[in-house]
C-alpha cells in the first residue's frame, strides 16, 4: 500500500506556517539574546531567514512539479544520485528522531511551571502518549491536530508581538516607557566570550545563527507532506506562496520585540534554568507587571511542544518510509495499513522518544540546547542538499529541452536563490560550533552535537558510493516523467468556500496573487503527451 492523500489545503498551509513556530522561538531566543544582544539577535535571525526564504523557493519549484513520496529525498535520488539521497535521507531521519525526545523533555519542563512536585517522568509519558496517539490515528488526524496547534501558535505570537509593542510604549500596568533603552544599556551587541569591539560583536551575532536555524528548520516539512496532500499541484504552491513572508514577520517581529523588552544581561535568560521562565516573553511581561500572562504563554508553549513533537515523529517516520521505498532502508519500513499509515516506521521512530527519560537527571535547559544544536545542524545540511538537488534539477530540465517558465510553480531569483541556499548553509555549518576551539572552552558535548552531523554526512555519501558504485545521474538521463500521470489525475480546481469561516481560511492560507504578479496558463510538454498547468510567479 502507498501513503494516503488526506491532507487538505488548510492542513498543508498551517503545517507550512506553524511547523517553524515552536520552542526555538519561545525558549531558544533567550540564549541568543544573552549571547548576541538585541541587534545581534535581530541580524542573526535575518540572515538565517534569507536562507529559509531561498530554500522554500527552491524546494517549492521542485515539489509542486513532483510531489512524490519521499519528498526531496526521492528528488535527490532522481537528480543527483542514489548515494546522495541515501546520505540526505538518513541525515534527515536522525535529525528529527533525536529532536523528538528534546521536545518531550521541554514539554515536561514547561508543566513544571505549574507543578514542581510530580516526577517529570509522568509528564514525559503523558506527552509521549499524545504525540504517538496523534500519529497512530493517521495523517488526517495529524493534519487536523497540527492545524489547530499551529493556529494557537500563530495567534499567540501575534498577540505577544502586539502586546510587546504596547508594553514597550508604556501601556503596561507599570506605565514604564522602555523604548530603545536596552539598546543603549547594556548595549546593542554583546562582547562574546570576552572579545571586544567589532570582533566580539561579530562573533556574538554568529553564535545566534545556529539557534536561529533550529527555529526555522521544519519549513521543508511541506515537501514531505506533499506525498499525502490532496490536489498537490495546486495546494503546495498555495502553501508556499507568501507563507514565508508571514513566517519571517513572526520571527523578525518576535525577536525585535524581545530585544526591546528584555536586557541582554538579564540572568533569567540562561537556559540552564529548569523552568519556562527562561522564555523572554515571560520575563518581559513579568517585569511589566502583567501577572496573568505567564500561565497563558506557558500553555501556548506547551501546545507548541506537543505540536513540534508530533511533527518530529511525522517527519522522522515519513523520511524512513521514503528511505525504504527508495531501497536505502529495509523494505519492511515501507509497510502501510489499508488506510496508508506507515505503521512500522511510526512505531520504530517512536521508540527513540524514550531517550527523553535520560534527561531526568540533567538540566533540561542544557539537554534542550545540545539537541537543538544537533537538529539545527542536520536541518542546515538538509537545506544544503535541497539547493544542490535543485541546481542539478534545473540543468537537467534545460538539457532535456523543457521550459522552466512552464512549471506549475516558477519563482523568480533562480538559480541565484539556490546558490545562496548552498553557500550560506555551508558557511553557517562551518562556524556552527567555533567557540569550542577557544582556549579553555573545549566542550565535547557541544563539539559532537554541532560537528558530528557535518562530518557524518559526507561519510555516509562516500560509503554509499563505495558500496553501490552508483554514478552521478547524467543530465540527459534524469527522470522528469515518472509519477506525473497520478499527480495530474489528482489535480482539480478547489470548490468555492461554502460559508464565511471557509472564506476566511481561504483568504488566510491561500491568498490570491498580488495585482502586479504574473499568472498565466502554459503547456508543459513531456514525452508522449502535453498537459496544462498554471504558472505561479512571486
Amino acid at each position: 500500500m502507498a501513503l494516503s492523500r488526506k491532507l487538505k489545503n488548510r492542513h498543508v498551509a498551517m503545517i507550512c506556517i506553524g511547523g517553524v513556530i515552536g520552542t526555538g522561538l519561545f525558549l531558544g531566543t533567550a540564549s541568543s539574546l544573552m549571547n548576541g544582544g538585541p541587534i545581534g539577535l535581530l541580524l542573526g535571525y535575518l540572515f538565517i531567514g534569507t536562507i529559509c526564504y531561498t530554500t522554500m523557493l527552491t524546494l517549492g519549484e521542485m515539489t509542486a512539479y513532483l510531489p512524490v513520496p519521499g519528498g526531496f529525498i526521492k528528488l535527490a535520488e532522481r537528480f543527483v544520485d542514489p548515494a546522495f539521497a541515501f546520505a540526505m535521507g538518513w541525515n534527515y531521519w536522525y535529525g528529527w528522531t533525536l529532536t523528538l525526545p528534546a521536545e518531550l523533555s521541554a514539554a515536561a519542563t514547561i508543566i513544571n511551571f505549574w507543578d514542581h512536585t510530580t516526577n517529570n517522568a509522568v509528564w514525559i509519558t503523558m506527552c509521549l502518549v499524545v504525540v504517538v496517539g496523534i500519529n497512530i490515528l493517521g495523517v488526517g488526524a495529524y493534519g487536523e491536530a497540527e492545524f489547530w496547534f499551529s493556529s494557537i501558535k500563530v495567534f499567540t505570537i501575534t498577540g505577544m508581538i502586539l502586546l510587546g509593542i504596547i508594553v514597550d510604549l508604556g501601556g503596561g500596568p507599570n506605565h514604564d516607557r522602555i523604548g530603545f533603552r536596552y539598546w543603549k544599556n547594556p548595549g546593542p551587541f554583546v562582547n562574546y566570550h570576552g572579545f571586544t569591539g567589532a570582533k566580539g560583536h561579530f562573533l556574538g551575532t554568529v553564535s545566534v545563527a545556529t539557534q536561529a536555524a533550529f527555529s526555522y528548520v521544519g519549513t521543508e516539512a511541506v515537501a514531505v507532506a506533499a506525498a499525502e496532500a490532496r490536489n498537490p499541484r495546486r495546494n503546495i504552491p498555495k502553501a508556499i506562496k507568501r507563507v514565508y513572508i508571514r513566517v519571517l514577520l513572526f520571527y523578525i517581529g518576535g525577536v525585535l520585540v524581545i530585544g526591546l523588552l528584555v536586557p541582554s544581561n538579564n540572568p533569567l535568560l540562561n537556559l540552564n534554568s529548569d523552568n519556562a521562565s527562561a522564555s523572554p516573553f515571560v520575563i518581559a511581561f513579568n517585569a511589566a507587571g502583567i501577572k496573568v500572562l505567564p500561565s497563558i504563554i506557558n500553555a501556548a508553549i506547551l501546545t507548541s511542544a506537543w505540536s513540534a513533537g508530533s511533527s518530529d515523529l511525522y517527519l522522522a517516520s515519513r523520511s524512513l518510509y521514503g528511505l525504504a521505498v527508495s531501497g536505502s532502508a529495509p523494505k519492511f519500513f515501507a509497510l502501510t495499513t489499508a488506510s496508508g499509515l506507515p505503521y512500522v516506521s511510526v512505531g520504530f521512530c517512536a521508540c527513540f522518544a524514550f531517550l527523553a527519560y535520560m534527561t531526568l537527571g540533567s538540566s533540561s535547559g542544557v539537554v534542550f540546547t545540545l539537541l537543538s544544536n544537533f537538529s539545527a545542524t542536520c536541518g542546515l545540511i538538509t537545506w544544503f542538499g535541497i539547493g544542490v538537488t535543485y541546481l542539478r534539477f534545473t540543468k537537467g530540465f534545460h538539457a532535456q529541452g523543457y521550459d522552466r517558465r512552464k512549471l506549475p510553480y516558477a519563482p523568480r531569483f533562480q538559480p541565484f536563490a539556490a546558490w545562496w541556499t548552498v553557500c550560506a548553509s555551508a558557511l553557517v555549518l562551518f562556524f556552527s560550533g567555533w567557540e569550542v576551539f577557544l582556549k579553555g572552552n573545549w566542550n565535547k558535548a557541544t563539539f559532537v552535537t554541532t560537528y558530528f552531523p557535518v562530518m557524518f554526512f559526507p561519510t555516509l555519501y562516500v560509503l554509499a558510493k563505495l558500496v553501490t558504485r552508483v554514478s552521478v545521474v547524467k543530465f540527459e538521463e534524469m527522470d522528469f516523467v515518472s509519477g506525473l500521470d497520478e499527480i495530474e489525475a489528482l489535480t482539480y480546481d478547489d470548490p468555492p468556500p461554502k460559508n464565511w469561516m471557509e472564506a476566511f481560511w481561504v483568504w488566510l492560507v491561500s491568498p490570491s496573487l498580488p495585482h502586479n504578479s504574473e499568472s498565466s496558463t502554459h503547456t508543459v510538454c513531456q514525452p508522449l503527451r502535453c498537459s496544462h498547468h498554471a504558472v505561479t510567479r512571486i
